[in-house]
C-alpha cells in the first residue's frame, strides 16, 4: 500500500490514517490495496521527513564522479521542504518546530523497532543482490540494524518493554521488497533517502528527542565508524556510476521520491503517538 504523500518537515502533526500491515522481523507479507488519496492530513505528514534531509542533502562538492544524478535526487528531495528548512524548498509550514515536539519512551520505541526493520530490509536486499548492481550497496558503513539492536537491548536492560515491528514498519519493509524486485531505479530512491535523510535531519531529531527523555543519552543508531562525510560521498559516488546507465529511468527513480518521504514519516509519526 503506497502511504499518503507528504510535505516538509520541522515537524509532525501526523494525522495521516493508521496502515493494518502486519509481519515479522524479516520475513513479511502484507497485501497491497489501493493508494490512499491525497489529504491534507498526508500533506502535513510530507514536513516529517524533509527535516530528516535537510541537512545531508547538501550540494556535492565539485570534482565528484559523475556529480549530476545524486543533484538531481537533491534538488527533488529539496523541493519538499519549506523555505526556511531550505532556499530551495516549495512547501508551506503545516507543522510546528520539532523543538516544540513532545516524544514519549514508548512511542520512540515503536520508531526505533520499524525503523530496524527498514534498515535490515535494505540490508538484506543489497546482500541477496537479485539485481547485480546492487551488490555496489553491501558494507558502505552507512548500515544502521546492529546499531539499533544494541540500542534496543540497552532499553531491555533499562526495564523497557520492547514491541513487535507494527504497520507502518512492516508495510515499508514490503514495499521495499517489492520495489527491489520489480522496479530497481524507484527501490535505489528509497535506499538514497533513507540513509542519507538519517545522517542529517534525523540525527538532529534523535538528538532532540534524547534531551527530551533520555537525560542526553547518545544511542548508537546515531553513531557511524569512520569520516561519515566519507562514507556518504562514496555511496554518492556509487550512485552516480550506476546510474549513468539510465536514461528515462533517471526520471522514474526521481518520481518516487514523495513516496519515500511518505513512508519514512509513517516511521517518524511513532514518536509522537
Amino acid at each position: 500500500m503506497a502511504p499518503a504523500s507528504l510535505s516538509s518537515a520541522h515537524a509532525l502533526s501526523l494525522i495521516a490514517p493508521p496502515k493494518t500491515a502486519s509481519g515479522r522481523w524479516s520475513r513479511l507479507s502484507v497485501n497491497f490495496a489501493a493508494a490512499r488519496p491525497v489529504s491534507i492530513a498526508a500533506a502535513t505528514q510530507r514536513r516529517l521527513v524533509a527535516a530528516a534531509a535537510a541537512t545531508e542533502m547538501a550540494p556535492a562538492a565539485s570534482g565528484e564522479e559523475g556529480k549530476a544524478f545524486v543533484e538531481e535526487m537533491r534538488a527533488v528531495a529539496m523541493r519538499l521542504h519549506t523555505k526556511d528548512q531550505a532556499r530551495e524548498g516549495e512547501k508551506e509550514p503545516q507543522a510546528p518546530p520539532v523543538a516544540k515536539w513532545e516524544p514519549s519512551v514508548e512511542g520512540y520505541l515503536r520508531f526505533l523497532v520499524d525503523s530496524r526493520l527498514v534498515f535490515q530490509t535494505l540490508e538484506e536486499i543489497v546482500e541477496r543482490a537479485a539485481v547485480p548492481w546492487y551488490a555496489e550497496f553491501r558494507n558502505t558503513g552507512l548500515e544502521r540494524s546492529e546499531a539499533l539492536k544494541k540500542d534496543l537491548e540497552w532499553f531491555k536492560q533499562e526495564g523497557h518493554t520492547i514491541p513487535e515491528p507494527s504497520a507502518p514498519g512492516t508495510t515499508y519493509a514490503s514495499y521495499l521488497e517489492e520495489l527491489s524486485e520489480k522496479d530497481p531505479q524507484a527501490f535505489i530512491c528509497h535506499f538514497y533517502n533513507v540513509y542519507f535523510a538519517h545522517t542529517a535531519g534525523g540525527r538532529m531529531i534523535g538528538k532532540k528527542v534524547s534531551e527530551k527523555i533520555l537525560n542526553k543519552k547518545e544511542l548508537e543508531f546515531y553513531k557511524w565508524e569512520g569520516n561519515l562525510s566519507q562514507l556518504l560521498q562514496n555511496v554518492r559516488n556509487k550512485l552516480n556510476q550506476v546510474a549513468t546507465s539510465w536514461s528515462r529511468e533517471k526520471d522514474h527513480c526521481l518520481e518516487e521520491t514523495e513516496k519515500s518521504f511518505a513512508y519514512s514519516g509513517d516511521l517518524l509519526r511513532h514518536i509522537f503517538t
